[in-house]
């Protein structure tokens, strides 16, 4: 019996960014735009971020305490170590992105667009991708609380040694999306799972919800 193909990895490109200006604009309003530059410890805390565009930047650990980034577009950019309690992010947009340890909250990042990004290493409590479109993302070396997937539309989406201790897929459409080496307690809308690939330690897991799902008693 021939196997059945594995799937296929995220299309990751790395970031190479050069000949950046250290970032001497002390206001960070709604709608601005920041090009090539470097952020040194920037704090967001508070600000208006709403539809602000980061093109070809690095932002080495910036704070987003309290702060609006609503329709933020990230292109091009590296963000290492951001801290949040609360990310309120809905609607971003994130090309060709590269996160290392992130500390976030809860990350409300619903509505959101995601294509060629990598998040490395880090903890969030709670990552809400609901409705999210995301092409070519590879979350790695992460401890997430709860990550929610209801309702999104994932491709090439790889999910390597991490702790989730939630998943939730309820609706979503997935295609390529590799699961395995990821530890998840619970999973959340089984009926959603095709598309994915996971491995015999993971089956053996969810059969008991398998079960459930297909109305099979195991006397």
């Amino acid at each position: 019996m021939a196997s059945k193909p594995l799937p296929r990895p995220p299309r990751l490109d790395p970031v190479r960014l050069n000949n950046l200006v250290e970032n001497a604009d002390a206001f960070f309003g709604p709608g601005s735009t920041y090009d090539g530059r470097h952020f040194s410890r920037p704090s967001f805390d508070g600000a208006d971020l709403s539809s602000t565009d980061f093109l070809e930047c690095e932002l080495a650990a910036p704070t987003f305490d309290g702060a609006e980034l609503r329709g933020t577009r990230f292109r091009d950019t590296i963000l290492t170590d951001c801290f949040a309690p609360v990310l309120k992010a809905s609607r971003t947009s994130w090309r060709d992105v590269e996160i290392t340890t992130p500390r976030w909250g809860s990350a409300e990042l619903y509505d959101s667009t995601w294509a060629n990004v990598r998040i490395d290493g880090g903890k969030l409590d709670f990552l809400n991708l609901r409705a999210a479109k995301i092409t070519d993302l590879q979350i790695s070396d992460c401890i997430i609380g709860e990550l929610d997937l209801g309702g999104a539309s994932a491709t090439r989406l790889a999910l390597k040694n991490c702790r989730i201790g939630t998943l939730d897929i309820q609706q979503a459409t997935l295609k390529d999306v590799d699961l395995r080496s990821t530890d998840f307690r619970t999973l959340n809308g089984i009926a959603s799972l095709a598309g994915a690939a996971i491995d015999e330690y993971q089956l053996g897991l969810l059969a008991p919800i398998l079960a459930a799902h297909l109305g099979i008693t195991v006397a």
